[in-house]
């Protein structure tokens, strides 16, 4: 008799459980972890904007007269280190870009010698291959 008592409280439960599940709204549920196609477009519209003005800032340090005579002077191919700008990841490019924008500043404001920027921009191409050579 305590068996039977046991079950129909179960079927109970459930029953009343498997209620409330159906008598709540799905969008209520839903709403908790959709994220709207819009936010996703504007995201991913951000991210592409700052990748291709990283890609620019760093291939405009890279194709300087400066930096072009130091990777002839090295023997590095400049197609052969934008090639490889392109293949970095954003969290990479973003850093290179940085440090690009920094160091034309400092050139500019007469904290850094022509000697300076050479090695600055020989550094940059070698890390380029490298971290590209790496993955």
């Amino acid at each position: 008799m305590k068996k039977k008592s046991l079950s129909r409280a179960v079927d109970l439960v459930f029953v009343l459980l498997l209620g409330m599940v159906l008598a709540t709204p799905q969008d209520v549920l839903a709403q908790n972890h959709v994220v709207s196609s819009s936010d996703i477009e504007k995201d991913v519209a951000a991210a592409s904007a700052s990748r291709q003005q990283n890609l620019a800032q760093l291939e405009s340090f890279l194709s300087s007269k400066e930096a072009q005579h130091a990777m002839k002077s090295a023997h590095i191919n400049y197609q052969q280190v934008r090639n490889a700008v392109w293949q970095l990841n954003d969290d990479d490019l973003a850093r290179l870009s940085a440090r690009s924008v920094k160091a034309q500043k400092d050139f500019a404001a007469g904290r850094l010698s022509d000697r300076d920027l050479i090695i600055i921009l020989l550094a940059v191409a070698g890390l380029v291959l490298i971290i590209v050579a790496v993955r």
